[in-house]
């Protein structure tokens, strides 16, 4: 009898230790499904519905076009260059975009690899390649200088826009609901995984953000089911340049919005405090 039970306990661990290592695997091969699956090859509406006059901008990069928008605002202060997250496109980031219109910047939103217009496959080099060829497009092509540029970044956005201030030195750098790395969100939200072990993608911010030479904003949620609030404060701690912490609330993506009374003048005051 006994023999029988060992015998079963052992088949129980050999079939648990054989599911771990598939749930593992799957996460490794369909991480890139995962984390861009949320994106829109349709185009909702144009910055037209607001009654914004725009270009559309397309850019070579390594592995297909990119596509963007370049919303100019008149006599502006400069230019925000806006990193969406992962899920959607440029249509849905358009009340983002008014955000800094209504302190007077123009705006460039584009599209990652994939997502909306943008041609190829999205992954973190596009990601990054993206990012960096919409910021020469702004210094060479625009004549923007870059101290009176913004870059801004949502959730994923905000590891793409780590990514370019650690090269770059813009005006100022504000991040929004944004993680350490991708093995960490992983790491939190499934503890019982080796996600360090398993994770190709990474969007290392907490190893860049040390290198950014501006003044840095950071905006998270206490609400934020995607995002652990301590992420955020973690990546604040980090950062060694002159910086605000704004603590809102709702939800990852929601946040700004239904905060808008603490974001809005927080914003204001950030960006007028180190773009005069």
């Amino acid at each position: 009898m006994r023999s029988v039970l060992k015998k079963g306990l052992m088949i129980v661990l050999a079939l648990a230790g054989l599911g771990y290592l598939l749930i593992a695997g799957w996460l490794w091969v369909y991480q890139d499904y995962y984390m861009f699956r949320g994106r829109r090859a349709d185009l909702t509406q144009t910055p037209e519905a607001k009654q914004w006059a725009y270009e559309d901008v397309w850019l070579d990069v390594p592995g297909g076009k990119t596509h963007g928008w370049w919303i100019p605002t008149d006599n502006a202060r400069g230019a925000v260059l806006f990193s969406h997250g992962s899920g959607k496109n440029i249509s849905y980031y358009l009340e983002d975009a008014g955000y800094y219109r209504d302190l007077g910047f123009s705006v460039l939103l584009y599209d990652y690899g994939g997502y909306g217009k943008s041609t190829g496959e999205p992954s973190e080099a596009r990601c990054y390649a993206d990012g960096r060829a919409m910021w020469k497009h702004l210094t060479e092509v625009r004549k923007i200088p870059p101290h009176r540029i913004i870059l801004g970044g949502n959730s994923m956005g905000g590891g793409v826009t780590i990514d370019l201030a650690a090269e770059v030195t813009p005006g100022i750098v504000v991040v929004e609901s944004t993680f350490t790395s991708i093995p960490d969100v992983l790491s939190d939200m499934y503890p019982w995984l080796p996600a360090r072990l398993i994770s190709h993608i990474y969007f290392r911010n907490i190893d860049k953000v040390p290198r950014i030479q501006c003044p840095i904003m950071v905006v998270h949620s206490t609400g934020d089911a995607m995002v652990p609030f301590a992420q955020a404060l973690k990546l604040f701690s980090a950062i060694t340049t002159p910086k605000k912490f704004l603590q809102i609330h709702g939800a990852h993506r929601q946040g700004k919005f239904d905060s808008k009374d603490l974001y809005a003048p927080a914003l204001r005051e950030f960006v007028n405090e180190y773009l005069k």
